[in-house]
Formats: structure tokens, sequence, C-alpha cells
């Protein structure tokens, strides 16, 4: 079964509320499981030191005139920037100060990401946010890595995500989720499971990103994206633990993300911030959001989003979606974030500097 149509039974599995598709025994039955249990035993040893938490970038970052834009981070740790030394230096921040800089408004970032979380914790961060009553007018979504490790049914996490994402479309706020990367980009996890959580995670990653543009919202692959410079450059790249992203990282994925985050905005702004038609030359297309989950986990920093065709939003095989592989910004770490609207225009806006070329 091809990863496409994999993706797409996980997530109609999800809609109808069915469940038991555990990966782990479809790929190497019981006998496999109990290795792969030993594997991970040892890759828990492997991998280092565990951080206390992640720093707290909650603020309003930019200088600039006008009501500033509610920006919200949900997710887990890589959303919440375990790893990261400064509260700069998280996606969260690096993006919000993007934004802030491409539009001349300041951001308020709210960033209810939890360290070891897994997608059922979606709802109870999104329910903490509305008891507070803000209304944000765009979301960012980064979650999945727990759901593989702790191998949580993959249609149980999807429709967690599907309620989620539904949920702040319902409030008018727009969605990027950042799907789940490959996980078997990270060194210190022994083979088998390093191979067998590659294709975990891929295949989780493209059933989100069907569940997600289906729910209206849109995805950003975040796959291998990490992967070459992490095995060129680890010191650099990986922070202690040597499992999550350092600055530099953080900084590689907010550059993949920024774009979709201004476009899901409207900000016409960058290289390459505005919804456009796909650039067939550069393997841009239009098909059913399953194909294009499938295409989207095999190139990171793709973006699928929901389109027409002649006026019509499916087609025989489903919701008709557009990838498009956007030109990157590389994204500077914010400045230290004002803690509330009255001194905000007193920080830094940031800056976002444009790469060389186009992402590849």
């Amino acid at each position: 079964m091809s990863r496409a149509r994999r993706a797409q039974k996980i997530a109609a599995t999800a809609a109808y509320g069915g469940g038991g598709l555990a990966a782990a025994a479809t790929a190497l039955g019981a006998i496999g499981y109990g290795v792969i249990k030993a594997e991970a035993v040892i890759a828990r040893r492997t991998v280092g030191v565990v951080f206390d938490g992640a720093p707290d970038d909650n603020g309003t970052y930019g200088a600039g005139a006008g009501t500033p834009i509610e920006f919200l981070v949900l997710g887990d740790s890589s959303a919440a920037g375990m790893g990261a030394d400064l509260p700069s230096q998280t996606v969260g921040a690096t993006i919000a100060s993007g934004v802030a800089a491409l539009t001349s408004r300041p951001v308020r970032l709210t960033n209810v990401a939890v360290v070891g979380a897994e997608t059922a914790g979606m709802g109870q961060q999104l329910a903490n946010v509305l008891d507070e009553g803000l209304v944000p007018q765009v979301a960012l979504i980064m979650v999945g890595v727990n759901d593989v490790t702790h191998r949580i049914d993959r249609a149980t996490s999807i429709r967690h995500l599907d309620d989620a994402v539904r949920r702040l479309r319902a409030l008018g706020c727009e969605v990027v989720v950042g799907t789940c990367p490959d996980l078997g980009t990270i060194q210190p996890v022994p083979q088998p499971l390093r191979l067998l959580m590659r294709r975990w995670s891929r295949d989780l990653a493209a059933a989100q990103t069907v569940a997600v543009v289906e729910a209206g919202g849109r995805t950003v692959s975040l796959g291998d994206l990490l992967g070459p410079e992490f095995a060129s450059r680890p010191q650099e790249m990986f922070s202690q633990d040597r499992f999550h992203p350092s600055a530099a990282g953080y900084a590689r994925a907010a550059a993949a993300l920024l774009p979709s985050v201004c476009a899901a905005l409207g900000v016409w702004s960058g290289p390459d911030t505005g919804d456009r038609p796909p650039e067939w030359r550069r393997g841009e297309r239009v098909g059913p959001v399953a194909v294009a989950a499938g295409h989207a986990v095999r190139a990171p920093g793709t973006e699928v989003s929901a389109t027409e065709i002649a006026g019509q939003d499916r087609g025989p095989r489903g919701r008709w979606a557009v990838l498009l592989r956007r030109r990157q910004n590389a994204a500077v770490p914010a400045e230290t974030p004002a803690r509330d609207a009255e001194n905000a225009g007193s920080q830094p806006s940031g800056s976002v500097q444009e790469s060389p070329g186009p992402a590849t």
C-alpha cells in the first residue's frame, strides 16, 4: 500500500472513530516489537541530558504601530523550544519576529506548548487559551514526535489533531501545522528502530496533512529538514541532549514555516509569502490531498493547502490540494520580547534576510 493510501486510510479511520492501526504490529509482529522495545531502551540511554524545560518566549515582538497580531503556538517540546538557550531562539519567537518585520506591526506570541505532549493534549492546550479569552489570528501547531515514540494509535492522534484544527478554524483563526519530523534522522537511535521510526513518522506526517487540509488548515512538511545539517554539523544543529534541535536548528525550521504563516495571514511581502499558482518546474502541483501528502513527506519545507479546480473543491479521489515549495527567508532569532504591550515599542523588531536562492 502506498503512503498516500495509508495516509488516507488513517485519516478516514480517525474521522469515523476507528483505531487499531498499530504500525509496530503491522511492521514486525509480536517478535519484532520485542526487538524494538529493547532498542528503545538503548536509545533512551544514548540520548543525552534531559532539559528541565523550555525557555518562556511569551511576549510581544516588534516595534511597529497598530494592534498586535495574535499568534498562538501549540504542541510538544519542538513547539515549546526545548533545547534553545534563550526565549528569542524558539521557532515561535523567530516566526513572530519575522512576521513583525514583514508587516511593521507588533506580534503578540502566546505559546502554550508542553514538553512531552502528545496530540491528545492539544484539546487541553487550546482550552487553556480559550479560557483566557484569547482569539488568535494564526496558530502554529508542531506535534507528533511523542505519538510515534510512545506508539500511540495513529488514527487516535489524527482525530485529536483534526478536532483542534476545526475548533481553531471555527474561531476564524488560520492554522499552520508543521508535520511530524522524520525521526529516522536521529543518529543516537540504533537500527532497526531508526528505520521503523522513519516509516512511522512519515506515515503520521502524511496522515496529518490529509486531516489538516480537510479541516481547513495548511501544513508544512518538516520531514528530514534538519537531517543533512545534523549529519554534517551535529554539534551546531543539535542541543546538548543530542535529540532536540539547537538555536540554529530551530532557525532552520522557522525559515521553512515563516512563508506559510505569512501566506495564511495574507501578508504579501518577502520572496514567497502569498498564495499563488504552482510552478511546475519547481515540482509544485495540484492533485488529491492524499497524493500531495505523500509527496510532501519526501520534500521537507513543502506546503500543502486546499484549492479548487474549475470551482470544485473535490474530485473523484478526494479534496483538491496544492503543493508549494516556497522560497524561504533566512529567519534570524528575535530579540528578547516585551512582556506587555505598553513597553513593546521599545523592543527591536528583529529581522528577516532573504535567502540567495529558492529552496530545493
